[in-house]
C-alpha cells in the first residue's frame, strides 16, 4: 500500500512517518522544508502546496491508496488569514486533486482544536467559535472539505494539545517550564484539560486511516488522551521523574503577576506570567473524545510511560 504524508516534516508528521515506514508501508512525504530525520529525505519531496501544478503532478505520480493531510501553518502568530495561505488555499489544491487519484481508498485532513475556543460546548461537527486567526484558518480549512468532499472514504481530525518527541513550540513549552522549575500550581485550583501523548495519537490517526468512517454526521474526530489531564497531577508526575517538587503559589500573588506581567507587555517587555496564561493554567479545556475511542479505543502508552519516553528524547535531543 502506497501512503502519502502532506506535512511530514512536521511534530506529528515525523512520528507518524517513522510508524508506517517502521510497518513495511511505501510512503512519500510532501513538505516544503526538510524531514526533521535526514534519513529520511529519501522519501521527501520539497514542494509548496499552495503551488497547484507542482503539488497536483507530484501526487498524481505517486498515485497513493491513502492520504493523509497534515501540511499546514500551525503558529498562533498570523495576523490575518491570508498568512495562513496553506490552510486555505493548499486544502483547496487538495480537494481538487484528490478527484483524479484513480484508486485512493480513505483520506484524512488535519484541521485543529482550535475551531473553537477552549472548553466550549461544540452542539455539533459544524458549531465554530474560534478565538485566534489560526482558529478561523482552520474553520476555512473544514469548509472546504465539506464544500467538495471526495468520492472515496474520509474524515477530518482536531489534534488536541499532542506532545511527546520532537514536539517544539507551544507544547514543549509546559515540560520545559517544568524542567527549569519555573512552573508551580497556583493554589489548590484544578485544571482539567484534553491532551494527547504522540504515541496514542499516532495510534488513533491511523486507526481512522485504515478503518471506514461512513457515518455523515460523525466525521470529526478529536485526536488525545482519555480521561482528560488534572494539570497539577502531569506536573508533578513530570517532576518526580526528575527528582522535586512542584512548588505552590498563593491565588492572589500568582493574580498580581498576571497584572504585572500585562502592564509590562504594553511596553513590549515579555514576562512569563500574563493574564493569558494564568487563564489557560487556572481554566478547563475538555474535548469529546467519544467518536475517536469508538474507532481507537486502546491507548498504547500510559501518560507515565510518554513522559518517560519524552524526557529521555529530550536529553538525547540536546545532548546532540
Amino acid at each position: 500500500m502506497k501512503i502519502l504524508i502532506t506535512g511530514a516534516s512536521g511534530f506529528i508528521g515525523t512520528n507518524i512517518l517513522e510508524d508506517l515506514i517502521d510497518k513495511g508501508y511505501e510512503v512519500l512525504n510532501i513538505d516544503w522544508k526538510e524531514p526533521k530525520i535526514p534519513e529520511r529525505k529519501s522519501v521527501w519531496k520539497k514542494i509548496d502546496i499552495c503551488n497547484y501544478k507542482k503539488f497536483r503532478e507530484s501526487v498524481l505520480e505517486f498515485a497513493p491508496d491513502y492520504l493523509l493531510h497534515l501540511a499546514a501553518r500551525t503558529d498562533l502568530d498570523g495576523k490575518t488569514l491570508a498568512d495562513y495561505d496553506a490552510n486555505i488555499t493548499g486544502v483547496e489544491n487538495l480537494m481538487r486533486i484528490i478527484h483524479e487519484i484513480p484508486n485512493l481508498k480513505k483520506v484524512v485532513i488535519a484541521s485543529s482544536k482550535f475551531v473553537t475556543r477552549n472548553n466550549y460546548k461544540v452542539k455539533n461537527q459544524f458549531d465554530y467559535c474560534p478565538h485566534t486567526k489560526y482558529g478561523e484558518s482552520k474553520v476555512e480549512t473544514e469548509k472546504k472539505v465539506w464544500r467538495d468532499q471526495p468520492k472515496c472514504d474520509w474524515c477530518i481530525i482536531r489534534p488536541t494539545s499532542i506532545w511527546g518527541p520532537w514536539f517544539g513550540v507551544p507544547y514543549r513549552n509546559f515540560f520545559d517550564m517544568v524542567m527549569r522549575r519555573m512552573y508551580f500550581h497556583i493554589g489548590h485550583i484544578e485544571c482539567y484539560k484534553t491532551y494527547g501523548y504522540i504515541g496514542n495519537a499516532v495510534y488513533q490517526i491511523e486507526q481512522l486511516l485504515f478503518n471506514s468512517t461512513p457515518e455523515k454526521d460523525n466525521k470529526v474526530f478529536y485526536i488525545g488522551d482519555e480521561p482528560a489531564y488534572e494539570i497539577n497531577e502531569w506536573a508533578d508526575e513530570i517532576a518526580n521523574e526528575l527528582g522535586f517538587i512542584v512548588p505552590t503559589m498563593p491565588v492572589c500573588f500568582a493574580k498580581w503577576l498576571a497584572k504585572f506581567g500585562d502592564l509590562l507587555g504594553l511596553f513590549a517587555i515579555h514576562f512569563p506570567m500574563q493574564s493569558f496564561r494564568y487563564g489557560n493554567m487556572t481554566n478547563d479545556g475538555i474535548n469529546d473524545m467519544t467518536n475517536t475511542y469508538k474507532i481507537a479505543p486502546e491507548m498504547p502508552y500510559s501518560r507515565l510511560e510518554g513522559v518517560r519516553i519524552t524526557l529521555k528524547w529530550i536529553r538525547k535531543y540536546e545532548r546532540n
